[in-house]
């Protein structure tokens, strides 16, 4: 099973960023933050792929569905704008985004998202 999600940050009005999950029970996590039933760990973080997705095509990268989940809380040092991650994509994974690890800290899930 395979579902797609948007989230959007405040801090970039009107963008959003799409994820790819495939295990059952992140899934079903997703959806109850969207409906919500689950209002903890509700912000999104994984590693960064740099290469662009057809399911999100506004960014040349996305994040490993295999390392998605839901956080209520992270350190700083993974937290970051998606469109600053966009323009400094060439510095993520090295003091910038170590190992590649996103938590943006305002993310929002808005909707789930047919392909």
């Amino acid at each position: 099973m395979t579902a797609y999600f948007a989230f959007r940050q405040p801090s970039s009005p009107g963008v959003e960023f799409i994820i790819e999950l495939n295990d059952e029970a992140k899934i079903q996590k997703a959806r109850d933050i969207l409906s919500g039933k689950e209002k903890n760990t509700i912000h999104v973080h994984g590693r960064i792929i740099k290469r662009r997705q057809p399911y999100n095509p506004k960014f040349n990268f996305h994040l490993d569905p295999n390392t998605i989940d839901f956080f209520q809380m992270a350190i700083e040092v993974c937290d970051a704008n998606m469109v600053y991650v966009e323009d400094h994509l060439d510095e993520a994974g090295g003091a910038f985004l170590p190992g590649g690890h996103w938590c943006p800290w305002d993310s929002q899930l808005a909707r789930e998202v047919t392909p």
